[in-house]
């Protein structure tokens, strides 16, 4: 279960890149690129707000589990 853990911190991290570009080439550019106001906002709402917060997130938690803190026989 221990490698598991650790295989999915892989995959934590990884995820954590593809969304990090998703929502800078998808939703960041385009939508700064548009020049609406409201798109905007929405804008600067996802890369500076929510998009931090969801990358920092995964890589947090994929570092955790690449070193092991999240294994059963840890004392």
């Amino acid at each position: 279960m221990n490698k598991i853990k650790r295989i999915l911190g892989i995959a934590w991290l990884f995820m954590a890149v593809i969304v990090a570009y998703y929502g800078i080439a998808a939703l960041g550019i385009p939508k700064f690129a548009s020049g609406k106001q409201e798109d905007f906002v929405f804008a600067s709402i996802i890369c500076f707000v929510l998009l931090p917060i969801v990358v920092i997130g995964l890589l947090i938690f994929g570092k955790y589990s690449l070193q092991g803190e999240y294994d059963d026989d840890k004392n």
